[in-house]
């Protein structure tokens, strides 16, 4: 779409991945004004950076966001590749108006609304809604003597695929599937130890997203109805089997140490004494969430959230986030689950601006 060079609009969202797409598609059936800002060059959000190997835990017709599913794949579940092209094909089918390359720096109190400002333009807005997810922001813990180690470290935001470790001694940092997904890879080319905080819990081969997803659903609704929740074996944070777990499983090497005590310049040490020499490091360790552009406004906490009511910020009224954990929506980081956070959050927000003076 032809985006209207005015720089006043209803709603201005920041971001351009599936979370922003899917609020997008609420925000077209409205007739509000609104404006999709991207820091990306191109369709696909965060995916755009994920690993070669990259697979969705779920089939396409669990993995798909608001009014159109993604289609199916031919064998297995949808790659990263899979992925980027849904959504590029997504928003060509609604034509939303997105400005792209555009990293929104801040975001300001004005007299009637919020500024939202980029290098080199702003845009005025009545309400913001803030979908800028996680991968910007990857979390690396600090250990003893990190500073001294020589060895290459890298987070998985920035890992591609095991070819340029095989020979080497990797550790694998991290107990969740990124970790063990990255493992299970490098594994097979390099002398691999995967580390984690504790003994990694696995699914049973027959649970995927969808499965993950039902359960979740089930918890939230049996808390809103008063009641103790049935907790079935497995749950959100364990590990899923897709193929190239089960891969590792079948070569013997699905195990996991736990953690080192400190760096020295050449390796790591463990609570035994023992020092390893290690080439590389790669931390699966997670994400925090992507809110640099309203600390401008004063709604950040010490723990690097805003507070919300039901996505809203307490602080600023006019302000909604999108996307970024569970705090902002049972699931709403995820395909499967963005759809009904996004619709409520489109729900809010017209509702707000439609009872104004």
């Amino acid at each position: 779409m032809l985006v209207n060079q005015n720089s006043k609009f209803d709603v201005v969202v920041i971001g351009g991945g599936q979370s922003a797409l899917t609020v997008a598609y609420f925000l077209r059936r409205t007739g509000l004004s609104y404006v999709l800002l991207d820091a990306e060059s191109a369709p696909g959000g965060a995916w755009r950076h994920g690993w070669d190997s990259l697979r969705l835990f779920s089939p396409s017709a669990w993995s798909s966001i608001a009014g159109w599913p993604m289609p199916a794949v031919s064998e297995g579940t949808p790659g990263r590749d899979d992925v980027i092209d849904y959504l590029t094909l997504y928003e060509r089918r609604y034509d939303f108006p997105i400005i792209r390359s555009t990293r929104v720096n801040r975001v300001e109190k004005i007299e009637d609304g919020l500024r939202v400002v980029s290098e080199d333009r702003a845009w005025e807005a009545k309400a913001v809604i803030s979908a800028t997810g996680t991968w910007s922001r990857p979390f690396i813990p600090s250990y003893p003597g990190q500073e001294l180690f020589l060895g290459q470290q890298l987070h998985s935001a920035h890992y591609v695929g095991p070819d340029e470790f095989e020979g080497k001694t990797v550790l694998v940092v991290g107990g969740g599937n990124s970790g063990a997904q990255i493992y299970a890879e490098v594994s097979k080319v390099a002398q691999a130890t995967w580390v984690t905080q504790e003994v990694p819990k696995f699914l049973p081969d027959e649970v995927d997203g969808r499965v993950l997803f039902e359960r979740a659903t089930a918890r939230l609704k049996a808390q809103q109805d008063g009641v103790e929740p049935e907790q079935p074996a497995g749950g959100l944070g364990d590990i899923v089997m897709v193929s190239s777990v089960k891969d590792a499983r079948e070569r013997g090497v699905l195990s996991a140490v736990r953690p080192f005590t400190h760096f020295t310049s050449t390796g790591v040490v463990w609570s035994s004494g023992d020092e390893t020499k290690v080439d590389v490091v790669i931390w699966c360790t997670g994400f925090s969430p992507a809110l640099d552009h309203l600390s401008s406004l004063g709604v950040v906490g010490l723990d690097g959230k805003v507070a919300v009511d039901e996505n809203r910020s307490v602080a600023s009224p006019n302000l909604w986030l999108m996307g970024y954990g569970d705090w902002t929506g049972l699931a709403s980081a995820t395909l499967i689950g963005v759809t009904r956070t996004a619709r409520d959050v489109v729900n809010q927000v017209q509702s707000y601006l439609t009872s104004e003076p």
